[in-house]
């Protein structure tokens, strides 16, 4: 029983190879919506892993400890008018609320920062906008990197100081090979001079058009900048050696309770950030963009069974006598069908294996084209093998069952 289970199978697997060498145009357009399909999936989980993996990797080299103290932190939309009014009137973060968790045992470092959208220019050579961090010397302990050349800023500087930070990249389009230490450069209509390299983590994650660009002294980008308060203005925080991140951002809720004076009951009047809780938005993120991109390579993957059923009732017309005769012979109706499933999940099959190639291709391509190591899951080579080869048995069904089910004598007078 076995060994004719198996002789069935590799007729049916023969009788698809030798289909599609001899029908190369038509075997290949059938199959051409499950390439595109299983490619898609492929691609999508390579960037979906990638931009996964990145920022993991950011997250990693700033420093898993940081969480910041934000005025609001929600799914809202930004348009101030849509927020809750108990979250409208909360006050602004300030100094005075960083200087309650600095007091606070129990936190190593808490600053004020805000986040700017400025281009940088020197002698008519500007970048396009970039993020400018307004922070202090305690930068690089929570976003992490080097600093290649120069310094960061002294306590006279933190106070105002005209001077900046530029980032590795900046400086390579601003000044190619001209020695950007102590220059001036400007950023927005400020004029700001050079007293340090920085290069960020390679590894970190960064969309389009916000590459980080440089750091200013918190005061000066204070005193020189507008800024949304509510959406770019916030505190960074790292809790001290020995305590955990719940146990800092405990501390942290307690400290600004007593500097707000909230009594109990009170709601809070700022919410607190985690790097677990932007990872978990990522992954959010990325999960509905990876659902609906399946969904729209379930497209093809639909085109290409519907292609997969045309050419196995084309195969089943031409090949009536033969069914008749081995149904003459002894053929049992399973046998039949099982021979014509076998032969529609072979072409199938063939088109996810060139599918896969192809997306892991593409998934070389999108490494390269975005700069990170990324690799495509096993998963979804798997998940791709599996679903071509769905494809050929549920829509190889109908044409194998009318095959099977062929009257011998009918099947043996077909012209």
């Amino acid at each position: 029983m076995l060994t004719r289970f198996l002789q069935n199978a590799g007729e049916g697997v023969s009788i698809a190879v030798d289909s599609l060498r001899s029908n190369k145009l038509r075997s290949g357009l059938t199959i051409l919506g499950v390439v595109i399909g299983v490619t898609t999936v492929m691609a999508i989980a390579s960037l979906v892993q990638g931009i996964r993996t990145q920022i993991f990797n950011a997250i990693s080299a700033a420093g898993p400890t940081s969480f910041y103290v934000v005025r609001f932190f929600s799914q809202t939309p930004l348009n101030p008018d849509r927020l809750p009014y108990e979250v409208r009137i909360r006050p602004v973060l300030d100094e005075p609320d960083a200087e309650a968790m600095r007091r606070a045992q129990g936190i190593g470092y808490a600053g004020m920062w805000v986040q700017l959208f400025q281009r940088i220019e020197y002698q008519g050579i500007r970048t396009q906008t970039v993020t400018v961090f307004g922070a202090d010397d305690h930068y690089m302990d929570i976003q992490g990197g080097t600093l290649l050349r120069g310094r960061f800023f002294n306590r006279a500087e933190l106070n105002g100081g005209s001077v900046t930070v530029l980032e590795e990249e900046t400086v390579d389009r601003l000044f190619g090979r001209t020695d950007p230490m102590d220059r001036l450069v400007r950023i927005g209509d400020v004029s700001l001079r050079v007293i340090g390299i920085y290069q960020r983590p390679d590894n970190l994650f960064e969309p389009p058009g916000q590459q980080i660009g440089a750091i200013v002294p918190f005061e000066t980008a204070r005193r020189n900048y507008r800024y949304d308060e509510t959406n770019n203005l916030f505190i960074a925080a790292k809790p001290s050696a020995g305590v955990s991140v719940p146990e800092a951002q405990d501390i942290t809720t307690s400290a600004l309770r007593r500097a707000r004076r909230l009594r109990p009951g009170m709601p809070n009047t700022f919410d607190l950030i985690t790097q677990d809780q932007i990872l978990d938005i990522v992954s959010k993120f990325t999960n509905y963009f990876f659902v609906a991109m399946i969904s729209l390579s379930s497209v093809a993957l639909l085109v290409g069974g519907i292609g997969v059923m045309a050419i196995m009732m084309v195969s089943v017309t031409d090949r009536t006598r033969e069914i008749g005769l081995r149904k003459a012979v002894g053929a049992t109706r399973g046998e039949v069908l099982w021979q014509f499933l076998v032969e529609a999940a072979t072409l199938t099959l063939i088109g996810g294996l060139l599918g896969i190639v192809v997306g892991i291709l593409s998934g070389q391509a999108l490494e390269l084209v975005f700069g990170w190591d990324s690799e495509v899951p096993v998963w979804s080579a798997v998940v791709a093998t599996l679903v071509s080869v769905g494809i050929g048995l549920v829509f190889g069904l109908y044409p194998a069952n009318r095959a099977a089910r062929m009257d011998p004598v009918e099947a043996l007078r077909h012209e």
